[in-house]
């Protein structure tokens, strides 16, 4: 096993390489369907679901990918059961607490993008933690998307940008262009996905960083989040360093 990982991380590192593949964000999609598969209730399917995270942030620090962002909780998810929503909430806490030392060690700069509006004041505390504790890591860059829907972030940015003109700060509706707009996004500074991989088969975007895609390259797999292993994401970035990337130009 550790000698197929190895294989994969180096085969990763090589297309990192010679692609210049910065940024993956991923949908990690599947943690239920997984879990009902086996008869299971959807708190286990999390739980597996917390050890793929971890296997993907190690196996994306390791092979040299420089941006990692994952989408944890969208702002749709409220609408689930009572109980799995603060089974979530409890789950990310606990995620946070007990990786803040292990990320840190390995040097990973960790951000928390998303509407902090309906988190409990707990979690908010732990993940300015988690932010203040890594903010001047030089490694990895993981996003970790709670709370998120990119309509909402985009509509936000409209509502900044609109009370920065009226404030003069910006001086005129000409300045606006599309890195003024990226400016005023979560994801601020912070280059655009190269790849997005989205596990458990659906062919939707899911209202994830809709602006931030416009040229990305997307990658479906079957495979369940749980399930998702150093072997699935070699497989993902191979099927990426295969393309060429047009940008709209041919």
């Amino acid at each position: 096993m550790a000698l197929a990982t190895d294989s994969a991380i180096d085969s990763i590192k090589k297309a990192v390489k010679e692609t210049n593949l910065q940024h993956i964000a991923i949908i990690m999609d599947g943690n239920r369907r997984w879990a009902r598969k086996r008869g299971l209730t959807s708190i286990f399917g999390h739980k597996e679901g917390v050890k793929a995270f971890k296997r993907t942030v190690k196996a994306c620090s390791d092979s040299g990918i420089k941006y990692l962002t994952v989408y944890a909780f969208s702002t749709e998810n409220w609408g689930r059961q009572k109980d799995e929503v603060e089974f979530l909430m409890r789950l990310l806490g606990e995620v946070v607490t007990n990786e803040l030392d292990e990320l840190h060690e390995n040097n990973v700069k960790v951000s928390i993008i998303g509407d902090n509006e309906g988190l409990e004041d707990r979690l908010i505390k732990l993940f300015n933690q988690i932010e203040g504790k890594t903010k001047e890591n030089t490694g990895l860059n993981l996003q970790i998307a709670i709370n998120y829907g990119s309509r909402n972030e985009i509509t936000n940015a409209i509502r900044r940008i609109a009370a920065d003109v009226k404030a003069g700060i910006i001086d005129s509706p000409d300045r606006i262009d599309t890195a003024l707009v990226s400016d005023y996004l979560y994801t601020a500074g912070i280059p655009d996905p190269d790849l997005l991989i989205r596990t458990g088969g659906e062919l939707r975007i899911s209202n994830y960083l809709l602006w931030q895609i416009a040229y990305t390259e997307i990658y479906v797999t079957e495979t369940f989040w749980p399930d998702f292993d150093e072997k699935a994401l070699e497989q993902s970035v191979q099927s990426f360093a295969a393309r060429h990337r047009r940008f709209g130009k041919d």
